[in-house]
Formats: structure tokens, C-alpha cells, sequence
């Protein structure tokens, strides 16, 4: 089959195409490689215009005034001058309800055409969208990145791109994809729980990861030092809880500064963020998540613990008992702590997680079996 693949966050789209690549199906990625991450993809919507040196101060009056960021005309733009390399797919799959990540409006505009000259589109919940944020703020206990805010209602700024979702003109553009798309696919269970009993919903997919090209990196019980490792996206700091991973590393240094090295590595491309974690033994991923996001599970597959959504859903979505293959990570400091002194105490635990993680991950993930499912929902929807 000939598909073509909308967007790309966390480098899923890039390991289901390899995952689809291995089964003889033909695919193409279009994407802007999610800013400073650079994903590849095939055909690039990624800001140039906005990004050079003699239009970034245009740009920054422009957002300081309106707070409207331009980038957004120019990946709507450059994605328009594809539309004529888009066409007569047997499948395309928007990686969220803005894949070109555009206006509203444009975004519409755009999709529409991609829907008129394409065979069938799927619609991927793998990030926010409308209803995902409808649900957390009608479930405010439920675990979910708005939880800070709920805490704290002065934080609405950091969280504008989320209520962006639930704006009117955002709103058409979610109808128009709900009622025209064959189905919706979940990515996690974060995103499978807010489609329950939804008549679009065709069924959670768990993200492939393609573990034959991660090297496993267990931890060594003899190595002098336990090194942890917290990587930062300023983007969704306050989402993500890292707040809570840095107070617990300042207590963790104190207590054990002859026992661990940190590492802390601060919006880096994703090549370079990969180089930096290869020698950790312990990743912090983020904190209010019931599932692994695809950073976890990179790591994960590379034999590290990380300490990322794992609750009681997930367990029993994979039968699995707690910390058996990563440690559920709460906006907890004083939990963070103790989880963290009993790893650094109990080495050989670290290993064993390790390992049971790498297992997990070539059972449950991987690229050929998940791209399988993918080819089973778009056939039979």
C-alpha cells in the first residue's frame, strides 16, 4: 500500500515506517521534525523564512504584540506547495488534529484537500486534542499534564497551546476530522481512557519502537557511580513535572554525592539528547502520565529504569506488577526521593528492572508487530 504519514512528534511515525517499510508498503513522513528535535521525515514543512537571522525579529515584535507566532503561516504555506505530491494514498494518518500544525483555519483548508484526494484517513490521539482536554477539564482528578494547572490557575499561560484545543475555531477543525476520518486510533493509554465508549474509537496501538537499532546499555553493578539522568523541554517543563525530578535530584546529590552523577541536558536536538543519556542508569521522564510517552521508551528498550507513567491501568493493560519494567513517577518530591534512595542503595535492582524493560519492550513494541496492527485497523475500518 502507498501511505502517507501527517506530522511527527516523537519519532513514532518514524519507527512505523520502518515497521511498514519491512513489510514491502511504500510511505512518506511530512512533518517540520518538531522543532529543535529534527525527526526526519521525507518532505519538510520546517520553518526557513521565520527561523533566519533577519526575519526572527520581525517575528518576535510580531508575537510580543499579537502573541501570534508566524511560523505558523510558513508551515502552512510550505505545506501547500506540497499538496500536489499528496495525492491518491490508499491511507493517510494524521499524527494529531494538527499534524501542519498551522492556524485553525489553514489547517481546515489544508485537510480538506488532503480528505478529498486521498483513499482513507485515520486520525492518531497521541498528543492533545480536543478531547483529551475536554475530558481532563470535565475529570479534574484525572492524572493528566493539566494537573498543574489546576493547581494553579496563574499558569494559564504555559498552557495557551493547550486551551488552543478548545477554542471555537479549533473546534470546526476537530468536527470536520471526527465526522470524516474512519476511525481513531490511541497511541497510549492517556489517550485511550477520554475515547472509551466513543463511536470513532477503533482501539489503543501501543507506540512501535524500533529496538534493533537501540543497543542495550544495562547498568554495571561494579561502575563506581549510579548515573541519573533528567532531560529538559522548556516547551512542557510544567507538564511534564520535571519541578519535582530537580527538587528530588537536589536532595538525591546531597545524600549520595559520592554515589551518583547527574546529568542534565536542556532542549537539545534529539541526536545529541540520545549521545548525552546512553551512559545513564536512570532516566526521568515525566510525572503525570498513566503511560509511557515515546522518550520513556527509547529508554526503556535500552535496558535504563525510568521512572515515567505507570499506573494501575497500564499494569493491567500488560499484566504487569508495579516497578516490575519502569517506576511510576508522581509530583511527589518525597516519593521521588525514596524510590531514587532505594535504586541507589539496591543496585542490582536497577539491572533487573533494566532488563525486564528491554523484555517488555520486544514483546509489547515492536515495529514489525505494531505495524501489523496498524495495517489490520486501516484494512477492516
Amino acid at each position: 500500500m502507498k501511505i502517507l504519514l501527517l506530522g511527527e512528534y516523537s519519532k513514532l511515525h518514524n519507527s512505523l515506517k520502518q515497521g511498514l517499510f519491512q513489510l514491502g508498503h511504500q510511505v512518506t513522513i511530512v512533518g517540520n521534525g518538531d522543532g529543535f528535535k529534527n525527526y526526519p521525515v521525507d518532505y519538510s514543512i520546517k520553518a526557513i523564512w521565520c527561523e533566519s537571522s533577519i526575519f526572527s525579529i520581525f517575528r518576535k515584535i510580531i508575537f510580543k504584540v499579537f502573541q501570534f507566532d508566524l511560523i505558523k503561516i510558513e508551515h502552512g504555506i510550505r505545506f501547500y506547495f506540497l499538496l500536489k505530491k499528496l495525492k491518491r494514498y490508499d491511507i493517510v494518518q494524521l499524527i494529531n488534529e494538527k499534524p501542519i500544525q498551522t492556524t485553525s483555519k489553514f489547517e481546515l483548508y489544508l485537510l480538506k484537500k488532503i480528505f478529498s484526494t486521498n483513499e482513507k484517513v485515520f486520525l492518531l490521539s497521541s498528543g492533545v486534542d480536543y478531547l483529551s482536554v475536554k475530558y481532563s477539564l470535565e475529570k479534574k482528578s484525572f492524572k493528566s499534564v493539566l494537573q498543574p494547572y489546576f493547581e494553579n490557575q496563574s499558569l494559564k499561560k504555559e498552557y495557551q497551546y493547550v486551551f488552543e484545543y478548545t477554542s471555537q475555531n479549533h473546534k470546526k477543525l476537530h468536527d470536520y476530522i471526527y465526522n470524516y476520518c474512519r476511525g481513531i486510533i490511541a497511541s497510549d493509554i492517556d489517550y485511550q481512557i477520554p475515547l472509551l465508549n466513543n463511536k470513532k474509537f477503533i482501539g489503543l496501538i501501543p507506540n512501535p519502537v524500533n529496538h534493533t537499532d537501540i543497543e542495550t546499555s544495562t547498568s554495571n553493578e561494579n561502575k563506581d557511580k549510579i548515573v541519573i539522568f533528567l532531560g529538559i523541554n522548556r516547551w512542557n517543563y510544567i507538564q511534564k513535572g520535571i519541578s519535582f525530578f530537580e527538587k528530588a535530584l537536589e536532595n538525591i546529590t546531597a545524600k549520595y554525592s559520592s554515589k551518583v552523577e547527574i546529568i542534565v541536558a536542556e532542549n537539545i536536538p534529539y541526536n545529541e539528547y540520545i549521545t548525552l543519556y546512553n551512559k545513564a542508569d536512570i532516566l526521568l521522564d515525566q510525572c503525570f502520565a498513566h503511560d509511557q510517552g515515546y522518550n520513556a521508551l527509547e529508554a526503556m528498550a535500552k535496558g535504563k529504569v525510568v521512572f515515567t507513567g505507570a499506573e494501575t491501568e497500564f499494569l493491567k493493560q500488560y499484566n504487569l506488577q508495579e516497578n516490575e519494567v519502569c517506576i511510576n513517577a508522581k509530583p511527589d518530591v518525597n516519593y521521588l526521593i525514596s524510590l531514587l534512595s532505594f535504586l541507589i542503595e539496591n543496585p542490582a535492582k536497577i539491572k533487573t528492572i533494566g532488563n525486564s524493560a528491554r523484555t517488555f519492550i520486544q514483546k509489547e513494541h515492536d515495529f514489525i508487530k505494531i505495524a501489523r496492527k496498524y495495517l489490520e485497523k486501516w484494512e477492516n475500518n
